[in-house]
């Protein structure tokens, strides 16, 4: 029901997803600021984003932690689990009763993921979408996806998708969701043309606000 891509640029880690169900970013994407990204899906179990997180924090690699994640856990059959470290090591697990049509791919700084999908070369599609761009970190996500759907995407429409990056402060700097459209990545790119011209000033006013500039809007003179 789901398809992600989960990368790095070396100073920022990001996750963009789509799904047939409704509001998929708020329970597949795992980020943490100087650690990395995590992904759970296909039957979401969101802890284990966490849980992926927290091993990697102590010390584990991306591999490291997700064979530790993996390693005798009920139900696991059921999950399908990305993980990505800063420094690029990426992993990827499919149990074995993920559903329909799937595949996973570990690429340059970059894995993907997917299940009920129109085709295996949907993922791949996805890793060499990403390979292929440039810019930043939001774009070449979004770019990514986008590749993915024009491959074939989901077996069925897709109705949600999102896009989060982290970087050196300790929260989102970009968290867009679509979480029910009959377009979600078409809406998704519209989000992301908006935010990304505003991302930089939303970051100084957590900072430092006596620097921000104004928000531009009638009230705030």
């Amino acid at each position: 029901m789901t398809f992600s891509v989960l990368a790095t640029d070396g100073q920022a880690v990001g996750m963009a997803v789509t799904s047939s169900s409704p509001a998929v970013a708020a329970r597949c994407i795992h980020l943490r600021s100087g650690v990395g990204g995590a992904a759970s899906q296909n039957v979401t179990d969101p802890r284990l984003g966490t849980k992926l997180l927290d091993a990697m924090e102590y010390g584990m690699g991306a591999r490291g932690a997700l064979a530790n994640v993996v390693r005798d856990r009920e139900l696991i059959e059921y999950r399908q689990l990305t993980v990505l470290e800063l420094g690029g090591e990426a992993a990827a697990y499919s149990g074995a009763e993920t559903l329909g049509v799937h595949h996973d791919r570990v690429g340059a700084g970059v894995v993907a993921a997917g299940n009920m999908l129109a085709g295996t070369e949907v993922i791949d599609a996805v890793i060499e979408g990403f390979e292929a761009s440039s810019g930043e970190l939001e774009s070449r996500l979004l770019a990514a996806l986008e590749a993915g759907l024009a491959a074939g995407g989901e077996a069925g429409p897709v109705h949600s998708a999102g896009l989060a990056v982290v970087r050196v402060v300790p929260w989102r700097e970009t968290d867009l969701r679509v979480d029910w459209s009959e377009t979600p990545v078409e809406d998704l790119r519209r989000l992301l043309d908006l935010w990304l011209p505003q991302r930089d000033d939303y970051v100084t006013r957590g900072l430092d606000p006596r620097s921000a500039p104004s928000y531009g809007v009638p009230g705030d003179e």
